[in-house]
């Protein structure tokens, strides 16, 4: 293989754990000698780490990989492949596919491919070092998957046949990895998994343990925790309220409640009950007022009836979440979900979505207005969709936006809450 065929074209679709996977196959491709390009067109090879947990995310994914350019060798990788691999193997050409969390095994892909063959690799329950090396996506943010897989068996979820079963990482390989990010520039470190509440169940210690000894790293950065499910927080409530409290932690819980009826979480198999959710809730409010809260709500699920949506609904003007993450329900592959019934009409689905999202979106605003003219310190993060805009963090995870032409990416600034708006907060920096 000469040089100029070396050139790998890699991109993630997903999920922070998806994209942590695309981060540490870019870096082993690059220590291995490939050149890593940011266009398809520049590329020899093409891999498409792909994403799968709903429907219209998988048809998305097939039209993509099927509109892959001829000339180019492409790798299917990530979720898919496990997930639904008759629809790749039929609809879609390509030379070869592996798991997700595939990590170095990327390169003895990539290199038979390269050779000429035909490569499926589909091996499961992977766990990549965190030692491996990485081409972050941005190099404000580190990403790092505390473990992979989980304890549930949710009878939706479709993901549980790509990541398997919890398998997490030693505290120390986290931290050190927490350590090594820090040196390269990063300023925000996102803990991420499909549960991170059952994080160490596996090998005897808990997310509330990681957090405290992540904490200990000198250097001025925050965490943010990724998505929990209520059971296994509810676990270990009291001592992740203290770990959060450390000014290191972003104040910002993801805690799916999917339903706000107790039969429809019954048949998703999730394993709490509304209460659970609830207590969570106020437990955290209480002790940590300003807290940012995102949920997750499934709309249409078998067997929902009108007065059960009615319930979710009730459930989320009660809680008043700063952020509702909305699924309209599509049956998985091989899910125990995909064979009940009654299904839900797609034309209620819609109509039940639209409804609640048009009250998230107002929930969302007045939550947004208690921080206006708020003043504090903002981590800069990302690039902004329009011209000399940029994103940033508080202490609370809220997204702000600041116009200026100065380049602020990884800067800690102070700032004014000038405006707010259902998604975000418009401030200024104080000088």
């Amino acid at each position: 293989m000469t040089e100029k065929s070396r050139r790998v074209y890699v991109k993630s679709f997903g999920c922070p754990t998806n994209l942590a996977d695309g981060e540490l196959m870019a870096g082993c491709l690059s220590e291995a000698g490939y050149n890593i390009v940011k266009r398809i067109e520049d590329a020899d090879f093409i891999v498409y780490n792909t994403c799968a947990v709903k429907t219209p995310t998988e048809n998305r994914m097939i039209e993509i990989l099927r509109k892959a350019p001829s000339d180019k060798r492409l790798i299917v990788t990530g979720c898919l492949p496990l997930i639904n691999f008759e629809r790749i193997n039929t609809e879609v050409k390509f030379d070869g596919v592996l798991g997700p969390a595939a990590g170095s095994k990327i390169l003895k892909v990539v290199h038979k491919v390269g050779r000429g063959e035909r490569v499926i690799l589909m091996e499961k329950n992977l766990k990549p070092s965190l030692s491996l090396p990485k081409i972050p996506t941005n190099r404000v943010v580190g990403i790092i998957p505390i473990n992979y897989g989980c304890l549930g068996s949710c009878s939706y979820c479709c993901v549980l046949f790509a990541r398997g079963r919890l398998r997490s990482h030693q505290i120390d390989a986290v931290v050190e990895r927490v350590k090594r990010d820090l040196t390269s520039g990063v300023k925000e470190i996102w803990f991420t998994s499909q549960d991170t509440a059952c994080y160490g169940k596996d090998i005897g210690v808990s997310l509330a343990d990681l957090l405290m000894e992540a904490c200990k790293v000198e250097g001025e950065f925050f965490v943010r925790v990724g998505m929990m499910t209520p059971n296994y927080t509810l676990e270990i409530l009291d001592d992740l309220i203290q770990a959060y409290k450390n000014e290191k932690v972003f104040k910002f819980l993801h805690l799916p409640v999917q339903s706000g009826d107790h039969e429809v979480l019954r048949r998703m198999n999730r394993l709490y009950a509304v209460e659970d959710f609830r207590k969570i809730i106020h437990s955290f409010r209480k002790e940590i007022p300003e807290i940012t809260i995102a949920t997750d709500v499934i709309c249409g699920f078998p067997g929902e009836s009108q007065e059960a949506f009615e319930r979710t609904i009730q459930l989320i003007k009660e809680i008043q979440p700063d952020v509702v993450n909305i699924s309209k329900f599509f049956p998985r592959p091989n899910t125990p979900a995909g064979k009940m019934k009654p299904f839900v009409h797609p034309r209620e689905v819609k109509k039940r979505s639209k409804r609640l999202a048009e009250l998230s979106k107002k929930i969302s605003y007045e939550r947004n207005k208690g921080w206006m003219n708020w003043e504090g310190k903002l981590l800069i993060d990302e690039e902004g969709k329009k011209p000399s805009s940029w994103i940033g963090r508080n202490l609370a995870y809220k997204p702000m936006v600041i116009r200026t032409d100065e380049f602020l990416l990884g800067k800690f600034l102070n700032v004014h809450v000038v405006d707010v708006f259902p998604t975000y907060l418009k401030a200024e920096i104080m000088r």
